[in-house]
């Protein structure tokens, strides 16, 4: 890697956060330290001394793997940075992780669009929906394509209603885990699950699509007043038409009455195939009215040896990572180069 002698660069070193509900709960101790064996944040510091952004991060102890994972993006403080400028300071946080003796940089939580990435990272781009919700509810139905509007009041007719309450814990569980497996995607243990949601205490809420008395579908939202994230959904192998476009919509409701300010849908591909499902969770979220923001998701050897070894292992289990599979689609097509690296 090239030495980092721009002085527009920002020193990277880790620094203490005062978490408070206007930055995003996955910066937030309590969020952090529930999906790592470490955790804290990485502060970009200029010449001055002046913090201008910090990157929180947790590290994952796995057989003889020290794994870095960032769980949210570079956040601004203050007037923020530019583009270069994080691109700079991430660069130097690949040198503070190489300093400390982690291993590798996997990809992030796919919350996670970083607007730039380090030189020599393999990178893939993605993206999210979000919906501003700091404009008053008749825009935010306006802004709802027609046909989701129409499948919301006709599953409204029909009297499918939403609940939402920590009683359905163990249902949305099962009803994530089942979804996952009929697309063969493994998810976490119930135990773990349960660990998951009630330590993020009132920052998180459960909701279900209720018809006759049976649940639909459910959605697991955590949020702070910075942003609600549509982390986990699920539902029955044929829910009724309309029951989890009406779900998103009452969720949308809900944080906007509690002052959240945006709703993220969390993660879709930028390019997904033609009539692959991939492409139709794009369009059910597209049809909230939420605005695309695009970026990226990249991931680094810090120890060239360890990472190929992890890498393959990845491969072998899961026919790779995001990253992975976003640049070999690129690489069919045309788009990238073989190595997938860009700068």
């Amino acid at each position: 890697m090239p030495p980092v002698t721009d002085p527009m660069a920002l020193n990277a070193a880790r620094v203490e956060m005062q978490w408070h509900p206007e930055f995003s709960i996955y910066a937030s101790p309590s969020f952090l330290k529930l999906v790592g064996d470490e955790y804290g944040w990485i502060g970009g510091i200029d010449d001055s001394g002046k913090l201008r952004c910090v990157l929180p991060y947790t590290i994952i102890r796995k057989a003889k793997f020290r794994i870095v994972r960032f769980r949210v993006e570079t956040i601004p403080i203050g007037e923020g940075i530019e583009v270069e400028e994080e691109k700079l300071f991430l660069r130097k946080t690949i040198e503070y992780f190489r300093s400390v003796g982690a291993d590798m940089i996997i990809p992030a939580t796919t919350n996670t669009i970083f607007r730039t990435y380090p030189y020599g990272a393999l990178v893939a781009p993605y993206g999210t929906y979000i919906v501003d919700l700091n404009q008053p509810e008749e825009n935010l139905w306006e802004n709802l394509h027609p046909k989701h509007r129409n499948v919301i009041r006709n599953a409204m007719k029909k009297g499918v209603e939403i609940q939402s309450g920590t009683e359905y814990l163990k249902t949305s569980y099962e009803m994530v885990r089942d979804t996952l497996k009929r697309s063969k995607m493994r998810f976490m243990s119930q135990g773990e699950f349960e660990n998951f949601v009630l330590g993020l205490n009132n920052n998180v809420k459960i909701f279900v699509a209720v018809y006759q008395g049976a649940i639909q579908g459910c959605a697991v939202v955590p949020f702070s007043t910075y942003s609600a994230y549509y982390l986990y959904g699920g539902s029955i192998f044929n829910p009724i038409t309309g029951a989890m476009n009406l779900l998103q919509w009452e969720a949308i409701r809900t944080f906007r009455n509690l002052g959240v300010k945006r709703y993220d849908f969390v993660g879709v591909r930028i390019h997904p195939d033609k009539g692959s499902k991939q492409e139709g969770l794009k369009m059910f979220k597209e049809r909230f009215g939420g605005r695309l923001i695009q970026g990226y998701m990249w991931k680094f050897a810090l120890k060239p040896i360890k990472y190929g070894v992890y890498s393959l292992a990845v491969r072998l289990l899961r026919g790779g990572d995001i990253v992975d599979l976003e640049c070999l689609k690129m690489k069919m097509a045309g788009q990238i180069d073989t190595q997938g690296v860009g700068e």
